[in-house]
Protein backbone atom coordinates (compact mmCIF):
# COMPACT_ATOMS: atom_id res chain seq x y z
CA UNK A 1 0.00 0.00 0.00
CA UNK A 2 1.58 3.40 -0.80
CA UNK A 3 1.78 5.19 2.12
CA UNK A 4 3.03 8.39 0.66
CA UNK A 5 1.21 11.52 0.91
CA UNK A 6 -0.31 12.27 -2.82
CA UNK A 7 0.32 15.70 -4.27
CA UNK A 8 -3.09 17.87 -4.10
CA UNK A 9 -3.36 20.55 -6.96
CA UNK A 10 -4.04 23.92 -5.39
CA UNK A 11 -7.76 25.39 -5.95
CA UNK A 12 -6.84 28.28 -7.62
CA UNK A 13 -10.65 29.33 -7.35
CA UNK A 14 -10.13 30.05 -3.77
CA UNK A 15 -8.32 32.75 -4.09
CA UNK A 16 -8.10 36.45 -5.74
CA UNK A 17 -6.07 36.36 -8.85
CA UNK A 18 -3.55 39.29 -8.84
CA UNK A 19 -5.66 40.93 -11.56
CA UNK A 20 -8.40 40.70 -9.43
CA UNK A 21 -6.77 42.22 -6.39
CA UNK A 22 -5.14 45.18 -7.98
CA UNK A 23 -8.49 46.00 -9.53
CA UNK A 24 -10.12 45.88 -6.02
CA UNK A 25 -7.41 48.12 -4.62
CA UNK A 26 -7.95 50.87 -7.17
CA UNK A 27 -11.71 50.75 -6.72
CA UNK A 28 -10.94 51.12 -2.86
CA UNK A 29 -9.04 54.18 -3.72
CA UNK A 30 -11.37 55.42 -5.89
CA UNK A 31 -14.21 55.18 -3.19
CA UNK A 32 -11.70 56.66 -0.92
CA UNK A 33 -11.46 59.97 -3.06
CA UNK A 34 -15.25 60.06 -4.43
CA UNK A 35 -16.21 59.85 0.03
CA UNK A 36 -13.53 62.74 0.07
CA UNK A 37 -14.76 64.80 -2.49
CA UNK A 38 -18.44 64.14 -0.88
CA UNK A 39 -17.45 65.51 2.30
CA UNK A 40 -15.69 68.75 0.97
CA UNK A 41 -18.63 69.42 -0.63
CA UNK A 42 -21.18 68.78 2.23
CA UNK A 43 -18.91 71.00 3.49
CA UNK A 44 -18.52 73.92 1.42
CA UNK A 45 -21.58 76.30 0.54
CA UNK A 46 -23.60 75.26 -2.55
CA UNK A 47 -22.05 72.26 -2.82
CA UNK A 48 -20.02 71.33 -6.07
CA UNK A 49 -21.14 74.58 -7.88
CA UNK A 50 -19.00 76.39 -5.18
CA UNK A 51 -16.42 73.84 -5.34
CA UNK A 52 -15.74 73.74 -8.72
CA UNK A 53 -15.42 77.50 -8.99
CA UNK A 54 -13.20 77.47 -5.75
CA UNK A 55 -10.91 75.15 -7.46
CA UNK A 56 -11.12 77.79 -10.75
CA UNK A 57 -10.15 80.32 -8.45
CA UNK A 58 -6.97 79.29 -7.14
CA UNK A 59 -6.31 77.87 -10.38
CA UNK A 60 -6.12 81.74 -11.67
CA UNK A 61 -4.48 82.57 -8.55
CA UNK A 62 -1.73 80.50 -9.26
CA UNK A 63 -1.45 81.65 -13.06
CA UNK A 64 -1.69 85.19 -12.26
CA UNK A 65 0.80 84.53 -9.49
CA UNK A 66 3.57 82.93 -11.47
CA UNK A 67 2.97 82.35 -15.31
CA UNK A 68 0.59 85.44 -17.21
CA UNK A 69 -0.48 88.36 -15.66
CA UNK A 70 -3.32 90.38 -17.63
CA UNK A 71 -2.14 94.23 -18.08
CA UNK A 72 -4.43 97.46 -19.32
CA UNK A 73 -2.67 99.26 -21.28
CA UNK A 74 -2.96 103.07 -19.14
CA UNK A 75 -1.25 105.65 -21.39
CA UNK A 76 -0.90 106.24 -25.40
CA UNK A 77 2.97 106.44 -24.48
CA UNK A 78 3.56 103.08 -26.21
CA UNK A 79 1.26 103.74 -29.58
CA UNK A 80 0.60 102.94 -32.13
CA UNK A 81 1.61 99.25 -30.97
CA UNK A 82 -0.25 99.41 -27.67
CA UNK A 83 -3.09 101.36 -27.56
CA UNK A 84 -4.81 103.00 -24.19
CA UNK A 85 -7.17 100.55 -22.52
CA UNK A 86 -5.91 97.26 -24.61
CA UNK A 87 -5.58 94.29 -22.88
CA UNK A 88 -2.13 92.20 -22.81
CA UNK A 89 -1.07 89.21 -21.35
CA UNK A 90 2.46 89.42 -19.31
CA UNK A 91 4.84 86.69 -19.44
CA UNK A 92 5.98 86.24 -16.06
CA UNK A 93 8.16 83.20 -16.68
CA UNK A 94 10.02 84.99 -19.69
CA UNK A 95 13.23 85.86 -17.36
CA UNK A 96 13.18 83.29 -14.93
CA UNK A 97 15.57 80.13 -14.95
CA UNK A 98 18.92 82.75 -16.05
CA UNK A 99 17.09 84.39 -18.77
CA UNK A 100 17.08 88.16 -18.81
CA UNK A 101 15.42 90.82 -21.05
CA UNK A 102 16.76 91.33 -24.36
CA UNK A 103 17.37 94.86 -26.72
CA UNK A 104 13.69 95.09 -28.46
CA UNK A 105 11.47 93.60 -25.72
CA UNK A 106 8.46 95.19 -24.40
CA UNK A 107 8.24 95.05 -20.75
CA UNK A 108 6.29 95.40 -18.09
CA UNK A 109 7.72 96.59 -14.43
CA UNK A 110 6.97 98.45 -11.24
CA UNK A 111 8.54 101.88 -11.57
CA UNK A 112 8.13 102.49 -7.89
CA UNK A 113 11.08 104.51 -6.29
CA UNK A 114 12.30 105.11 -10.27
CA UNK A 115 9.26 106.28 -12.18
CA UNK A 116 6.61 106.27 -9.56
CA UNK A 117 4.41 104.45 -7.42
CA UNK A 118 2.72 101.99 -10.46
CA UNK A 119 3.46 99.38 -13.01
CA UNK A 120 4.42 100.79 -16.29
CA UNK A 121 5.18 99.53 -19.96
CA UNK A 122 8.61 100.50 -21.70
CA UNK A 123 10.52 98.75 -25.17
CA UNK A 124 13.56 97.76 -23.67
CA UNK A 125 16.50 99.77 -25.39
CA UNK A 126 19.91 99.24 -23.57
CA UNK A 127 20.78 96.18 -21.07
CA UNK A 128 23.63 96.32 -18.88
CA UNK A 129 26.95 98.04 -19.85
CA UNK A 130 25.15 99.02 -23.27
CA UNK A 131 26.50 103.12 -23.87
CA UNK A 132 22.96 104.27 -25.29
CA UNK A 133 23.29 107.92 -27.38
CA UNK A 134 21.09 110.38 -28.82
CA UNK A 135 21.51 110.91 -31.71
CA UNK A 136 23.78 110.33 -34.94
CA UNK A 137 24.15 113.10 -37.41
CA UNK A 138 20.56 110.96 -38.93
CA UNK A 139 18.68 111.98 -35.71
CA UNK A 140 19.13 107.80 -34.74
CA UNK A 141 19.78 106.28 -31.54
CA UNK A 142 22.63 105.09 -31.74
CA UNK A 143 23.57 101.86 -28.94
CA UNK A 144 27.37 100.51 -28.51
CA UNK A 145 28.48 102.95 -31.29
CA UNK A 146 25.40 101.35 -33.88
CA UNK A 147 22.76 103.17 -35.35
CA UNK A 148 19.34 101.77 -34.83
CA UNK A 149 16.38 102.54 -37.47
CA UNK A 150 13.40 102.64 -35.33
CA UNK A 151 10.91 102.96 -37.82
CA UNK A 152 9.32 99.91 -37.73
CA UNK A 153 7.57 100.45 -34.32
CA UNK A 154 8.29 104.57 -33.86
CA UNK A 155 5.04 106.49 -33.64
CA UNK A 156 4.82 107.89 -36.97
CA UNK A 157 5.96 111.42 -37.16
CA UNK A 158 7.71 110.86 -33.45
CA UNK A 159 11.55 111.63 -33.69
CA UNK A 160 13.51 108.84 -31.74
CA UNK A 161 14.16 111.56 -29.33
CA UNK A 162 13.99 115.58 -28.69
CA UNK A 163 16.17 114.90 -25.43
CA UNK A 164 19.84 114.26 -26.05
CA UNK A 165 21.56 112.00 -23.37
CA UNK A 166 24.94 110.16 -23.52
CA UNK A 167 24.47 107.05 -20.77
CA UNK A 168 26.09 103.98 -20.27
CA UNK A 169 23.68 101.49 -18.64
CA UNK A 170 25.04 99.78 -15.04
CA UNK A 171 25.26 96.15 -15.07
CA UNK A 172 21.80 94.39 -13.86
CA UNK A 173 19.38 97.09 -14.92
CA UNK A 174 17.75 98.50 -18.35
CA UNK A 175 16.77 101.54 -20.48
CA UNK A 176 13.60 102.00 -21.20
CA UNK A 177 11.73 104.30 -23.90
CA UNK A 178 8.48 104.29 -25.10
CA UNK A 179 7.08 103.85 -28.93
CA UNK A 180 5.45 106.69 -28.39
CA UNK A 181 8.17 109.46 -27.36
CA UNK A 182 6.79 112.76 -27.49
CA UNK A 183 4.21 111.52 -24.91
CA UNK A 184 6.47 109.07 -23.25
CA UNK A 185 7.76 109.56 -19.94
CA UNK A 186 11.04 107.43 -19.89
CA UNK A 187 14.28 106.46 -18.66
CA UNK A 188 15.35 109.98 -20.76
CA UNK A 189 12.81 112.15 -18.21
CA UNK A 190 14.60 110.41 -15.43
CA UNK A 191 18.21 110.80 -15.69
CA UNK A 192 18.46 113.15 -12.65
CA UNK A 193 16.57 110.53 -10.22
CA UNK A 194 17.51 107.81 -8.14
CA UNK A 195 19.10 105.46 -10.45
CA UNK A 196 20.07 107.47 -13.43
CA UNK A 197 16.41 106.88 -14.92
CA UNK A 198 17.32 102.96 -15.02
CA UNK A 199 15.44 100.45 -14.08
CA UNK A 200 16.90 97.22 -12.00
CA UNK A 201 16.37 93.72 -13.63
CA UNK A 202 14.67 92.86 -10.19
CA UNK A 203 11.73 95.03 -10.94
CA UNK A 204 10.53 93.71 -14.53
CA UNK A 205 7.23 92.20 -14.18
CA UNK A 206 7.43 90.18 -17.61
CA UNK A 207 7.56 90.64 -21.25
CA UNK A 208 4.43 91.18 -23.21
CA UNK A 209 3.91 88.70 -25.29
CA UNK A 210 0.12 88.85 -26.26
CA UNK A 211 -2.87 91.50 -26.83
CA UNK A 212 -5.85 89.72 -26.08
CA UNK A 213 -8.31 92.81 -26.22
CA UNK A 214 -10.33 94.37 -28.08
CA UNK A 215 -10.54 90.91 -30.35
CA UNK A 216 -9.84 93.29 -33.62
CA UNK A 217 -6.19 93.91 -32.37
CA UNK A 218 -5.57 90.57 -30.98
CA UNK A 219 -1.73 89.87 -31.65
CA UNK A 220 1.19 88.13 -30.41
CA UNK A 221 4.24 90.59 -30.15
CA UNK A 222 7.37 89.21 -31.48
CA UNK A 223 10.64 91.21 -30.65
CA UNK A 224 12.17 93.77 -33.73
CA UNK A 225 14.88 93.03 -35.00
CA UNK A 226 15.78 96.44 -35.12
CA UNK A 227 18.62 95.90 -32.57
CA UNK A 228 19.41 92.60 -33.60
CA UNK A 229 22.90 94.23 -35.64
CA UNK A 230 23.94 96.07 -31.87
CA UNK A 231 27.17 94.82 -30.76
CA UNK A 232 27.11 93.43 -27.15
CA UNK A 233 28.74 96.10 -25.46
CA UNK A 234 32.36 95.69 -24.32
CA UNK A 235 32.89 93.29 -21.30
CA UNK A 236 28.82 92.39 -21.32
CA UNK A 237 27.94 88.78 -21.16
CA UNK A 238 28.03 87.27 -24.84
Amino acid sequence: MDTEAQPTERDRSSRPSESEAISDTEGQEGRSRFALVSRITEWVPGGRISLTLLVFLVFLLLLNTFVLRPFEIPSGSMESGLRIGDRVLVNKLAYRFGAEPRRGDVVVFDGTGYFGDADYVKRVVGVGRDHVVCCDNEGRIQVNGRSVDESTFLYPGDRPSTVPFDVVVPDGALFLLGDHRSESSDSRDHLGSPGGGMIPLDDVIGRVDWIVWPTAHWTRLDRTDAYARVPAAEGAHG
